[in-house]
């Protein structure tokens, strides 16, 4: 079945409208699957160093392979643009379909790492203590894996349609349930038993499972989002979308996986110099990782529009809807690396309780590091929009190239040289990440400019 396809106003002020439009709810479900973590850290914080250091190094185990995961999902969102974009209603369902295969599957075959995550971490050098809570951790939290995957992938179908309003209001309500019940259950507040780390990654997973209910909810419940009919034969496989989710979707994850990569890394560079240097680092990424959800979700929403435009032949269209997206993040990359810059340990004060033990010293090493995130939020910013747009032509497997350059030989290999044999410490660990950034950057941005030169 096909549907008329969707056309759409070219001015300047029409592409910054639907940018924004679309990127405001997209951010803010990039800030819901951060929140839940970033919700932890602010309350184990209270429960000492160990505790801190444990769920930064949790975190980023859990997001290490749930990046990856989510490669196929948002393989999903290019493929589902384009045929909206052109009027296709049965490949719109054939892709989130099949996503949904990928990604159940991706979850259980990641089981046996999770399970083995305390043994990992020890191998990798952690001290026992810290490898010992962010293993329990693991082990409940990993559940939320698959329907935090799902909840992306159907993401693409309500993205295109211009329906991701849904998810903000989504965001809001697991948000807050994540808040609530993690003070509760962590600290033992409201009659419920002080869990610490455990209750931490109970409520993880209660709101990841939260998300998916809800949006399939919204989805069975929308005349025009119900007429997919998504789960009608759901058994039934696609072998042909199913292989494009992966041949899109395993680049997608490498890609972002490489990045992401670079700061697990770097947290066990930082794991090796101490325990408040991990600490210290652990506030500083958790405020970069806040700071990058903008330019992430603007990223997807050049997914979506670039998708939309090339799925109708428009090369206007994928010109203005890309230097919208650009010239957004880039403002507010300035803004925000300004406001990093000028309040450095006022902002890392906030994931930290001034009169704990080690408060003192943590925040004398993260402010620097704070200062350091503030700088590289632009390239950051600029990267993560490049890698999206291509996205939008399906261009994934030379960004995956270009991704891993620039994160691993320049970005992994200087944090190392700065920190250790150049005897930077821990900031020069964060030198290494303002390379890697800058170096993914220009080659990204190069290659989308390539690729639309050659289509016009």
């Amino acid at each position: 079945m096909h549907i008329a396809p969707h056309r759409e106003d070219n001015g300047w002020g029409a592409h910054f409208r639907a940018t924004f439009a679309l990127g405001v709810p997209l951010i803010g479900a990039q800030l819901a699957q951060l929140g839940i973590h970033t919700t932890d850290v602010v309350i184990l914080g209270r429960l000492g160093a160990a505790h801190l250091a444990a769920i930064v190094l949790a975190s980023q185990f859990f997001f290490t392979i749930f990046i990856l995961g989510s490669g196929f999902s948002n393989a999903v969102m290019p493929m589902v643009a384009q045929a909206y974009g052109r009027g296709d209603t049965v490949s719109v369902r054939r892709a989130v379909r099949m996503g949904m295969w990928v990604v159940l599957i991706y979850a259980l075959l990641m089981t046996p790492i999770f399970y083995n995550a305390e043994s990992i971490l020890l191998h990798a050098g952690q001290k026992p203590e810290v490898a010992a809570l962010a293993g329990s951790y693991l082990e409940i939290a990993q559940w939320g894996m698959a329907p935090g995957l799902l909840f992306m992938t159907l993401r693409g179908l309500v993205s295109a349609h211009g329906r991701a309003g849904i998810v903000l209001y989504i965001t809001i309500v697991i948000l807050t349930v994540n808040a609530v019940f993690a003070y509760a259950l962590v600290l033992g507040h409201f009659g419920l038993p002080a869990m610490g780390i455990v209750g931490a990654a109970i409520v993880s997973l209660g709101v990841n499972i939260l998300s998916f209910v809800l949006i399939t909810a919204y989805i069975q419940f929308r005349p025009e989002m119900r007429r997919y009919e998504l789960f009608v034969r759901f058994w039934r496989p696609d072998w042909p979308a199913f292989r494009e989710v992966v041949h899109l979707g395993l680049p997608i994850g490498l890609t972002m996986l490489a990045e992401v990569g670079l700061f697990t890394g770097a947290s066990l560079l930082m794991g090796n110099i101490g325990t408040l240097e991990l600490a210290a680092h652990g506030i500083a990424l958790q405020l970069a990782s806040i700071a990058f959800m903008i330019p992430l979700g603007l990223a997807q929403a050049g997914t979506v529009r670039v998708g939309v435009a090339h799925g109708r032949g428009d090369h206007l269209g994928i010109v203005r809807a890309s230097w919208a997206v650009l010239i957004v993040a880039a403002a507010i990359a300035v803004a925000g690396g300004i406001l990093f810059a000028l309040i450095p340990t006022t902002l890392a004060s906030i994931f930290l309780g001034k009169t704990g033990k080690d408060s003192a010293a943590v925040l004398a090493i993260a402010g620097p590091f704070v200062v350091i995130a503030g700088v590289f939020q632009l390239v950051d910013g600029m990267q993560a929009i490049a890698a999206g747009l291509l996205r939008g032509l399906k261009d994934t497997r030379i960004p995956m190239v270009l991704a891993l350059i620039s994160y691993w030989p320049i970005g992994f290999l200087s944090a190392w040289f700065f920190a250790f044999p150049a005897g930077f410490g821990g900031i020069g660990v964060w030198f290494g990440f303002l390379a890697g950034l800058s170096a993914a950057s220009i080659l990204l941005n190069w290659r989308f400019y390539r690729l639309v030169r050659q289509a016009r």
